[in-house]
């Protein structure tokens, strides 16, 4: 397949939309959305963290995130606790029930990367994911040439 680099923005949306889409297939009896998950290894991975920091991690404003905490505490993913090193801002923590649920909701997202990646061979895969780091790099760097560009206030 001989890909036009025009493309690659479209087939980068177009995979992440149906890699979120066949997640929340899979992991609708956990009852999580796709942003609920992403929220979630968020704060397994950094054990307690503001909504400031999630907004941030996840690119979202932080009334969204306050939302989806909201939803999340309800259910019984989260909490919200004092931070310990400032008791004027709140840290988001999982809970048991998330916890003890880590390894299958981590495997049911696997099962979806396998699926994604079942039509490469381990060195097509291998390609492919040190391809999307190389862009990842790349555009993670500020940008020079934007100082004419409006800027998201």
């Amino acid at each position: 397949m001989n890909t036009p680099p025009d493309q690659l923005g479209l087939l980068l949306h177009d995979a992440a939309r149906l890699l979120r889409k066949r997640f929340e297939e899979r992991a609708a009896h956990f009852g999580l959305s796709s942003a609920q998950w992403r929220l979630l290894v968020h704060v397994l991975r950094e054990t307690r963290v503001s909504q400031a920091r999630l907004a941030d991690r996840l690119e979202i404003e932080p009334i969204s995130v306050s939302r989806l905490v909201d939803r999340m505490e309800q259910a019984g993913w989260v909490t919200r606790e004092p931070d310990p090193d400032d008791r004027r801002v709140r840290v988001i923590v999982a809970t048991d029930k998330t916890r003890a649920l880590r390894d299958q909701l981590k495997s049911t997202a696997n099962a979806v990367y396998d699926e994604a990646l079942s039509g490469l061979d381990p060195s097509g895969r291998a390609a492919l994911l040190i391809g999307l780091s190389s862009v990842i790099s790349s555009l993670s760097t500020p940008d020079d040439g934007l100082d004419d560009c409006p800027r998201k206030h």
